[in-house]
């Protein structure tokens, strides 16, 4: 093992941050060791419908937080209509993002959920009214062709959609804020509309590593020197696709060391109501990381000591290491396993999912558990359209999931979300160019199959997931991970109790789990 200080030296200015290592038995891998300040995750915008929507996260690799950066004094236009350097937007700050309604992107309030510094070769662009923005190669910016990186190739290992001259940036410029508040006095609700000469008319390689600085927000986005800006998070290419899977994700990798000792804290607290938490939502809890730190089992022995249900979601086979310690503490707490299984083709599989186990060793992994005795449902998603969506594909499908022993099977068609898109479309022009025009028809109009897709595919796969005896899963509507058993447990416990009139009866545990829906 040996240490490597020069490994994203931004983080060594954080008052967390601890070493970062490399070490023989992950050639190619840099540990970046932080202390981690908190361990649960309140769900942005659960909101009413799903007031407790837990997460844990202690896993962050680098492309998820790191790659797509911006200088520090970078103007971020605030929720109060203020600009601040971004090296003074601080997590929790309310900041403008963009989100689409109607036929139109507008600005909308947010919130600054995590700020991350590195250091990156940077880059100057500059647009047509003088607007300057200084960011990372790896940056993207909404263009009027949809979000770009700020470099990229048309062809090779570097293939993905970049900035050329003349590509228009959407926001409204270093001048047009003042313009904005004059007219509409505020920003928020506003159509994405400007009149600004934002086309872009150079892009300068400054030649040199500077430092840098990226956040992620609720939104997705944030408005960098007037320009809508894409911020980083785990990209749901991780957690369905991974098109650029075994790049930075699986090189450089940021470690919550101590994360099972302030979860264990934060759970203790008498404000804990032992909601479920969910681990896998954002980041893959069981990916190669786990195998060298082994944060998992302190992770899940806390919660179970508290009384606190989980959920994993995971396409990681290092599950079965844990599945032993998963049996014991489900005699403690509800405990729910899922493996995200999506295709069922290898050559497919390898093409659209590199660097993941393969479709075989994650459904051994799923009988691995059900042999424990643990319920393990399967994620057959994304299905994509005109490629797994086959009645042949599906039966078989379900087939070997049924064999694999599963408790339950969810599906959903595949969601392009900005940033997503792009991605998928030019490895959808590589690898099965005849169905380019299809996919564009399919996805003009949303992020989401169209219904009567969705209608289609639902009156295709239903039956077949009868005739194979499999019960349809629930998804969590706030997490997106599985729905926790303890939830219809405590249904059915409030439901007895409203019956027979009373609360608790004698001799009964009243700090047992309460979670009510």
């Amino acid at each position: 093992m040996s240490e490597e200080p020069s490994a994203l030296p931004g983080l060594a200015k954080l008052s967390s941050f601890v070493r970062s290592v490399r070490t023989p038995g992950f050639a190619g891998i840099t540990f970046h060791e932080v202390l981690a300040k908190s361990a649960l995750n309140h769900v942005p915008g659960s909101g009413n419908a799903m007031p407790f929507g837990w997460t844990i996260n202690p896993y962050r690799g680098c492309s998820h937080a790191c790659a797509y950066c911006l200088g520090p004094e970078t103007l971020i236009l605030m929720a109060d209509g203020r600009q601040k350097p971004l090296w003074d937007v601080c997590v929790g700050d309310e900041i403008c993002g963009t989100e689409k309604r109607d036929a139109y992107r507008r600005y909308v309030r947010t919130t600054v959920q995590a700020s991350w510094n590195t250091r990156k070769r940077g880059y100057r662009i500059t647009l047509a009214d003088g607007t300057t923005i200084v960011a990372s190669g790896d940056h993207r910016f909404l263009s009027n062709r949809g979000w770009k990186y700020v470099t990229g190739a048309m062809s090779g290992p570097g293939t993905r959609p970049y900035l050329t001259l003349r590509n228009k940036l959407m926001g409204f410029g270093v001048d047009g804020l003042d313009e904005l508040d004059q007219v509409h006095g505020s920003t928020n609700g506003l159509a994405v509309k400007s009149n600004a000469r934002l086309e872009v008319v150079s892009i300068e390689d400054l030649g040199e590593e500077i430092d840098m600085i990226d956040i992620t927000t609720g939104t997705g986005d944030f408005i960098a020197n007037g320009v809508i800006s894409h911020n980083c998070f785990a990209r749901p290419t991780h957690r369905y696709l991974e098109l650029d899977a075994g790049r930075d994700f699986d090189s450089q990798i940021i470690v919550k060391v101590n994360v099972a000792e302030v979860l264990a804290k934060e759970l203790a607290r008498p404000s804990w109501a032992r909601h479920p938490v969910a681990l896998g939502t954002n980041t893959d809890p069981y990916q190669r990381a786990e195998g060298r730190y082994r944060l998992m089992p302190g992770i899940v022995s806390a919660l179970a000591a508290s009384g606190t249900p989980f959920s994993i979601l995971t396409k990681g086979t290092l599950l079965r290491r844990d599945l032993p310690l998963l049996a014991e503490l489900r005699e403690t707490v509800p405990v729910d396993l899922a493996m995200s299984i999506a295709i069922y083709d290898d050559e497919l599989q390898q093409s659209v999912e590199p660097g993941t186990p393969s479709t075989a060793a994650r459904l051994a992994t799923v009988t691995a558990a059900r042999e424990h005795g643990l319920d393990c449902s399967v994620f057959l998603m994304p299905i994509l359209p005109y490629l797994t969506d086959t009645k042949a594909h599906l039966d078989e499908a379900l087939r070997r999931v049924r064999d694999a022993g599963a408790s339950s099977v969810l599906y959903t068609a595949l969601h392009l979300r900005p940033g997503v898109k792009e991605w998928f479309m030019l490895w959808l022009a590589e690898a099965h160019p005849e169905l380019v025009p299809r996919y564009e028809e399919l996805y003009a109009k949303s992020a989401y199959a169209p219904k009567e897709y969705r209608t289609w595919l639902a009156a295709r796969i239903r039956p077949l997931i009868r005739s194979h005896g499999l019960e349809r899963g629930r998804a969590d509507a706030a997490t997106g991970a599985v729905r926790s058993s303890a939830l219809g447990r405590a249904r059915a416990t409030a439901s007895a109790s409203r019956a027979g009139g009373r609360g608790h009866p004698a001799g009964t545990d009243q700090t047992a789990p309460s979670t009510l829906f």
